[in-house]
């Protein structure tokens, strides 16, 4: 599709900008809302429903909100879900249904993960020797977390970057192996992976007495939570353990914020404080809102995310989450899921969605 195609050149131009300042965003949000208004049938009628037509939104703070669990009863998507390169899928925690986010192509994907990862975890480093705590994209060919450590250590990993998980769970003969080689050599060691996976190699590290220091200019990157995969931990405690267990300071572990549902992802400068700053590049914009009215709380007051990604050119730019933030300077503060009536105000907020879309949902 020609329209597609142009919207896509448009979407990595902006992903090329060092900045973009709230015109510019606006400009591209509202030219993607247009664009999905016309071809995303679930979603135009959700808009429609909810009197926000591309003639009434002047602004990306007003385009319609789809809630994240919207994913698992709706295919959102501008084009043929069928010819779509990948599929990506949540991991079904929650009654077994899975959300799905489809990407027609991963170039704009991969262009926004690439560049934001450069920036927020690489910062100058060209190459670094990657050990990822996670199964590699071959085994988890819907799996979007899969996919971007897998981008990670294609280009940002030197050759002799690994994979350390193994049927068992945690290798971790290959993992001591690997931290001694960084003590010894001197060369920094980057770990990324799964918070679940660290906790695991945690528990491993603690059950045989062993720690290490591992080379200045190392670092570490957790994401996607416990998900009761592993034991829930206090973040102030999983940073505490990660820092002595591998001599890495907290400053150099790095949290990634991200979800099947968006193209983009967010991260902190380091935990060295808890719950640490979570930013995000030019593309995307965050707002906290209150769900049971929609409307954006007062800046520093607790509220439920909606981030605005302009790389989700196929499926919809704004999306309302089920995580609880506060807006400060530079970003926001996460601060865990939703509970009580705001956790009321986002199944609302799905019924609403589903209710709009019926008809359109398949």
């Amino acid at each position: 599709m020609e329209q597609q195609q142009e919207i896509i050149e448009h979407v990595l131009r902006f992903i090329q900008r060092d900045s973009s300042d709230e015109n510019d965003f606006n400009e591209q949000a509202l030219q993607l809302f247009l664009y999905q208004y016309q071809y995303n049938l679930p979603y135009r009628s959700f808009c429609m429903q909810k009197g926000k037509t591309p003639r009434m939104v002047k602004s990306w703070r007003d385009i319609p909100a789809v809630p994240i669990n919207a994913f698992k009863d709706v295919t959102l998507s501008c084009t043929d879900s069928e010819q779509a390169e990948a599929i990506f899928m949540t991991s079904g925690t929650t009654k077994g249904i899975r959300g799905k986010h489809y990407h027609p192509t991963l170039h704009v994907y991969d262009q926004s993960m690439i560049q934001n990862f450069q920036q927020r975890f690489m910062k100058g480093l060209d190459k670094i020797r990657i050990g990822v705590l996670f199964p590699t994209a071959t085994e988890m060919p819907n799996s979007s977390l899969a996919h971007y450590l897998s981008l990670a250590v294609q280009h940002f990993g030197t050759e002799d970057s690994h994979y350390l998980i193994n049927h068992d769970g945690v290798d971790i003969e290959r993992f001591i192996q690997e931290c001694r080689y960084a003590e010894e050599t001197g060369e920094p060691y980057a770990l990324i992976g799964a918070s679940f996976s660290f906790v695991h190699m945690l528990e491993e590290l603690e059950r045989i007495g062993k720690t290490f220091s591992l080379p200045k200019g190392s670092r570490i990157l957790d994401t996607g939570g416990f998900k009761n995969q592993s034991k829930e931990m206090k973040l102030d405690d999983f940073y505490k353990l990660l820092s002595d267990a591998l001599g890495v300071a907290r400053a150099d572990c790095i949290n990634m914020y991200g979800m099947t549902e968006l193209s983009t992802q967010f991260y902190d400068d380091g935990n060295e404080t808890v719950p640490s700053v979570k930013s995000g590049p030019n593309w995307i914009r965050t707002r906290v809102i209150n769900p049971l009215t929609g409307e954006a709380v007062q800046k520093g007051e607790r509220g439920v995310l909606v981030h605005c990604d302009l790389a989700n050119f196929n499926s919809v730019t704004t999306i309302l989450t089920e995580d609880v933030g506060v807006e400060v300077d530079n970003g926001f503060l996460l601060l865990g899921r939703v509970q009580g009536t705001a956790a009321k105000g986002c199944s609302i907020a799905v019924e609403e969605f589903l209710h709009a879309a019926k008809g359109h949902s398949k």
